[in-house]
Formats: C-alpha cells, structure tokens, sequence
C-alpha cells in the first residue's frame, strides 16, 4: 500500500528547493513553515487514507461510455472526487478574490505528486481544471472570471483543454475547428477534438472547455488561432445552469493505462442539442492570439506532467521495496542461515532499488526547484523577477521530460525487481508502468521539450543564464569537497566531472545555434536534456546532503547522494559525446529509413 513520503517531500522543498530559504526571507507573505507542513500533511493522510484504495478499482474498471455522450467514471471515483474538492484541493494556488487560497505554486506541486502517486488517471481532472482556472484568470474578461471561476476554483465545475485533432497533434497550425462570429458577441464553434482528458464524466454538474478554433478571416498557422470558453450547460445571469450546449462525447479511447480517466473524443456543433447548429463560445483573450493564452496552461500542465513521473516513480519504488522485503529466493553473499534470502539483500537487486530511489528524489527535487522559481518570479520586480522567470523557463523542459522518462524508467525497474509476477496485474506493479508511458506524449512530447530546451531556454539572456546556473551548481560540487567528509567518497569529483560535461556540451550547442547549424543541434537535443537532468539530480542530492535539519537522516542522504554521482553521473561523458559527435552519424544513417 502507497504511504504519502510527506516527511521526504517536506526536506526537498524546504532544504534543496529553496522554500526554506524563502520563507525566512519573507518573500512568500505571511506563509509560514507551521502552515505548509499542515497542508501537506494533511493531503498525505487523505491521499494514502481515501484516494489510494480507490486507485485498483478505476484501473480495473476504466470510465465507461454509457451511449448518448454519457460518460460514467468508476464505482466510488464521483465521491471520492466529491470528497477531494470539499477538502479544498481544488484551489490551492487559485485567486483569492475567487475563492482560492492564493497558495505558492510550489505547495500545489507537492501535492500533485501524492494525488498523482496514488492515482495518475483520478489525478489528471484537478490537474486540467487548475490549468483552465489559470488560463482563465490570467486572460479572460472579467465577466467571464465572474460567471465561471468561482465554480472552477471551488472543484463543482471541472475544466479541459482541447487543442488535438485527428490530423493534428502537435502542430496546431494546422487545425481545423472553426469559430463564427455571432451578433451577440459570443461565437459559435463546430469541429472535432480528440484525446480530450476528461472530456465528459459524471463528478461535476458542468465541464468548461477551453477550445482552441479558428475564425473565417484568421491568417494561417499559430498566428490565427483563438482560445473559447465552452460550457457543457450554459450558465444564467443568476449563476444557475442553463440549456445543454451543443457539444457532446462521441466516444472514449481503450488505452494502455490510466483507465479510469475518461479519454474523450469530442464534437462541437452538429445541432445534436438545440435548434441551432453550433456551440456557444466565449472568447478569450483577443482574437487570433490564442496560442499565448492556451500557453499559459500548457507551461503549467508539462510541471504538472513532470510531477506525475515522480509520482509513479515514488509508488514503484515504495512497491518494489516492500515486495523485495517479502520475496525469498536463493541465497546471498554473507546469508547464514538455512532457508532462502529475501531478494533485497541480493546486491543486483539492491542496486536496481537503490537506482530507483536516487532518480525518483532527484526529478522530485528537480520538479520543485522548477515550481519555487515560478513561484519567486511572481514574488519579485527587476533583474530578481527576470532571473526567476529565465530559471523557470529554462527548468521547465528538463523537469517535464527528465521526470517522465524516469517515470517510465523505474516503473519498469519496479516490474523486474517483482519478476514474474511484476509481470501479470495480480501485483499492481504493471499498472505504474501502463499508466507512466503517457506522461513523455503529453503536453508536447519529450522531443519537443528537447528542442525548446535546446533553441528556445538555452540562449536566454545570449547563454549567460544557463552559464549562470552552471556557476551554482559548481558551487554545491565545492561544498561537498569543502565538507571533507570521507562518506562522501567521490561525490565532490564525481559531480565536478559531470558538470564540466554539461558545460561543454551547452557551449557546443549554443556555438552550433549561432553558426546557425540546427541540424546539428537538433540531432543532440534529447542526449542533452538527459545529461541536464542526471547532472541537477546529482547536484541536488548533494545539496541535500549538506544540508542537517537535524532528523536524523543525514547519513542516508550522503550515502545516496554518493551512489547517484558513482553509479548514475558517468553516464554524462557518453551523453556529452552523443551531443557532440552523434550529428554526422545520424545524417549517414538516415538513408536507412528511405
């Protein structure tokens, strides 16, 4: 069974993240240390008290299309939903003046991961909802903040963002939803959306859609795309619900995981509900500049996709740790007495569990540095806000895709250390790995993070940032060597090494930008991003290793930080040579997918 890491996740965001030090600085108003350890105590309890057990039921039952559009979730997931909003979880983070407690982004992020870790699919309607209650609050008018965000941010409406189509997934230049103008101001929207997350369900009296559409005289590609509020029911003047609107769910997908989360495909305006033909739609922002608005929520969805790698990193690990304590078999170095070992003192075993536990804290760590430099950028002016908001830029694909792909990782990792029986669903072991295999697709697939991070982050404020950032995490190499502390062993040189792999690499990548060779910089992109994320794992590892806030556990942190920089960091050397030399052999290899 699932037990929420609070303690763990409370020393990352207060000793490596960086709230610690907010806190005392008083840059987060009046919140204080007794608070947050309150909240997220509070949503470890819930989490492992009331979601987890809930979680094999969706999984085994799936959401199911009932016909008509009706679209019913799992037995118990409609309360359990109910449940989580009375709790106030909904609007953590969410405007005040609206009903939210205007919480740090960085107290959202750790509970995402619990919610996450227990349940990915039941985890993914909240998530969609915050990301439409920040689109909205941050780019609609204030009559429509008025009449939807109060019900948003209380969790009773839930909300969705429909960009994909079946000839567009990534590429939403090409889409092909249309919006027509109507005389009263609103507009009227008709097309088809797919793999819509939580589309349609039965835990909320109304859905709000966020659709991105097209007008009649809109210029071509991104430029003229726009962003419409669409109601699944109309809302009155008064607040109370109106006429059904002319939407509705054509059909739900079979998917490898998250079953329970009802994957919609969705039709706008075919006059299957009304007299007229079209969804009422209601504009936000300005026409044609959609694609900002919607951006707004995708930045803080790929955080959001990122903490659901270490969530189901953090639930395999506690899984396979618990089953190799249980699981007897042959006998291991050093074993005395007469029956079999328990797998966990088998060294090989060891060392897949111990790898498991350094990649799940480093994307943590790495997810929360992210979330507190969003959080500073919003809590800043001048060249302090500029720099905050550069680092979550610059953090945010690294935390997107590193934490995915480990997700993927030490879900499978989880499934071997189980064996054979890692391998049928008795085990819930094959469920994490089902269900992680979709966070590197989401919110723009890993790839595509690569290539922001390589063209777009990477020559922020012309490279001096990423230079700047590399300066700090040199720093902490130093500190470790300065501890002269022998249970470090080879950490200190081991993170030097690695740090001066990634420093050569981004010199490497920024020249090939400015020589305008992007071929070439593009084919090391993903080699990159990997190299990024293993270097600020062993970084922050050590970072918290240093750190002593007196519990007790500052032996295990340096002992794991020392198996991440022996075991995991001489990866970067490779990594580095794909980045730099892996162009040419990539470009006489091509022929073969001729």
């Amino acid at each position: 069974m699932y037990k929420a890491p609070v303690e763990e996740i409370l020393f990352t965001l207060k000793h490596v993240a960086g709230l610690g030090a907010a806190l005392e600085e008083g840059s987060l108003g009046d919140l204080s240390e007794d608070l947050v350890d309150a909240i997220l105590g509070e949503a470890g309890r819930f989490a492992t008290e009331v979601v987890a057990p809930l979680a094999p039921v969706g999984d085994s039952q799936g959401a199911r299309h009932e016909g008509n559009g009706v679209v019913t979730l799992p037995d118990g997931w409609a309360d359990l939903y109910r449940q989580w909003i009375e709790g106030g979880w909904n609007g953590l983070t969410a405007p005040e003046a609206f009903g939210g407690q205007a919480l740090p982004h960085m107290l959202n992020v750790a509970a995402l991961e619990m919610w996450n870790s227990c349940s990915l699919a039941f985890a993914l309607a909240p998530t969609l909802t915050m990301g439409a209650i920040d689109a909205l609050s941050k780019h609609g008018s204030e009559a429509l903040k008025e009449k939807f965000l109060h019900r948003m941010v209380s969790g009773e409406w839930s909300g969705t963002m429909n960009l994909t189509e079946p000839h567009a997934g990534s590429d939403l230049g090409v889409l092909k939803a249309r919006a027509e103008r109507a005389a009263d101001g609103t507009y009227r929207i008709f097309g088809q959306k797919i793999f819509i997350t939580w589309g349609e369900h039965d835990a909320t009296e109304n859905i709000i859609h966020l659709v991105l559409a097209r007008l009649p005289d809109a210029p071509a590609g991104t430029r003229g795309i726009s962003l419409f509020l669409v109601p699944k029911f109309l809302v009155n003047d008064d607040g109370s619900l109106g006429a059904r609107n002319d939407l509705f769910c054509h059909s739900i997908e079979h998917k490898l995981g998250i079953h329970g989360s009802p994957t919609c495909t969705m039709i706008y305006g075919d006059g299957r509900f009304g007299a007229e033909k079209g969804a009422i739609g209601y504009l936000v922002g300005e026409e044609n500049r959609g694609l900002a608005c919607m951006f707004t929520m995708m930045n803080n969805a790929r955080l959001a996709v990122g903490v659901q790698g270490v969530a189901v990193a953090e639930a395999a690990t506690q899984k396979a740790i618990h089953y190799a304590r249980e699981r007897t078999q042959g006998k291991a170095p050093g074993h005395q007495g007469e029956g079999m070992s328990p797998i966990i003192d088998h060294p090989d075993i060891q060392r897949t569990l111990i790898t498991m536990k350094a990649l799940t804290q480093g994307a943590r760590a790495i997810c929360l540095a992210c979330a507190h430099a969003t959080d500073m950028s919003h809590h800043t002016e001048g060249e302090t806000q500029r720099h905050f908001a550069e680092r979550a830029a610059l953090m945010t694909p690294i935390a997107k895709s590193f934490s995915t792909d480990i997700g993927v990782d030490v879900a499978s990792m989880g499934i071997q250390v189980h064996g054979g029986m890692g391998f049928i669903e008795e085990t819930g072991a094959a469920r994490y790995l089902r269900d992680a295999r979709i966070a590197p697709i989401y919110e723009g697939t890993n790839g595509i993070q690569a290539i922001d991070l390589v063209t777009r982050k990477l020559p922020l404020s012309g490279g001096q940032h990423v230079r700047g950032f590399l300066d700090e995490l040199r720093a902490v190499a130093a500190d470790v060597q300065g501890a002269g502390d022998a249970s470090f062993g080879e950490t200190g040189a081991r993170l030097d090494a690695a740090l001066a792999d990634l420093a050569e690499a981004t010199a490497f990548l920024l020249a090939e930008l400015a020589a305008g060779r992007m071929t070439e910089a593009l084919a090391g992109a993903t080699p990159y991003q990997r190299l990024f994320g293993l270097v600020l794992t062993g970084a922050y590892l050590a970072r918290g290793a240093l750190a002593d806030p007196g519990d007790g556990k500052r032996e295990d942190r340096t002992a794991l930080a020392r198996f991440a920089a022996e075991n995991l960091l001489p990866e970067t050397a490779a990594l580095k040579a794909q980045v730099m030399t892996g162009a040419a052999s990539l470009a006489a290899a091509t022929r073969l997918l001729a």
